[in-house]
């Protein structure tokens, strides 16, 4: 398996048309998140991050040169990473094992959360697929159905997913019947005056701004819903 590192021959050759003023804001952007002291340290090169990371096994992906590039400050690294390198990772955090602490893991939480402020196309190209989970949450307060919970939807889950469809009848009830194919009775819902408390959260600390810049027809269809259900109480 070969393993990605950083080179700095590589950088700056792919987007040599965005200007460096660009590169540089978004990456002071991701500095100064109170969160990056505590997901950076510097970088030993040692690649237990790449050993443990699943991502790296089946993608031209690299904890490490994530951690080297943002230590080194390397703004057209970061930029190459920021657009093409932090949707392949799966969120799963085994580059915490890291000896000197880092968490390459957390600094691609960031960046992402950098990319879907700013509406970059590439984000809004890895999001896309998450627009009907994201409706269905902010709705209806869940963003799957008890029929989706099979083995061969979710292997990695391996046994607990098996465990799951084996106790469907309770799933059923357990899950808002909004999400169903077959009408039952739920046992959790979320009730109307939480939902409108949710929303107006929503508007208010501007999640729906953020929405609007991954895409701007589900944020329309949310905004006419929810507006209708706040107006429906004043």
């Amino acid at each position: 398996m070969s393993v990605a590192t950083w080179s700095p021959t590589k950088s700056g050759q792919r987007y040599a048309d965005v200007p460096e003023e660009r590169k540089r804001e978004l990456f002071e952007e991701v500095k100064s998140d109170p969160r990056y002291p505590d997901f950076l340290y510097g970088c030993y090169e040692c690649g237990i991050c790449v050993s443990a990371c699943p991502s790296a096994r089946f993608y031209d992906f690299s904890p490490r040169v994530i951690a080297q590039a943002l230590a080194r400050e390397d703004v057209e690294r970061f930029y190459e990473i920021l657009m093409e390198d932090i949707w392949n990772c799966a969120q799963c955090f085994s580059c915490v094992r890291c000896p000197r602490g880092n968490n390459p893991g957390g600094l691609v939480t960031l960046m992402r959360e950098v990319a879907v402020r700013h509406g970059l196309e590439r984000a809004q190209q890895a999001l896309q697929g998450y627009s009907r989970v994201i409706y269905k949450i902010m709705l209806k307060g869940n963003q799957v159905s008890p029929d989706m919970l099979q083995p061969d939807f979710f292997p990695d889950w391996g046994p607990w997913v098996r465990e799951f469809s084996r106790n469907m009848t309770a799933w059923r009830k357990a899950i808002p019947v909004d999400t169903l194919r077959n009408v039952t009775d739920a046992a959790w819902r979320t009730d109307d005056k939480t939902l409108r408390e949710l929303y107006t959260i929503w508007f208010e600390t501007g999640n729906m701004e953020v929405i609007r810049e991954v895409d701007e027809g589900l944020y329309e269809l949310l905004v006419e819903i929810m507006e209708e259900e706040l107006e429906a109480v004043e």
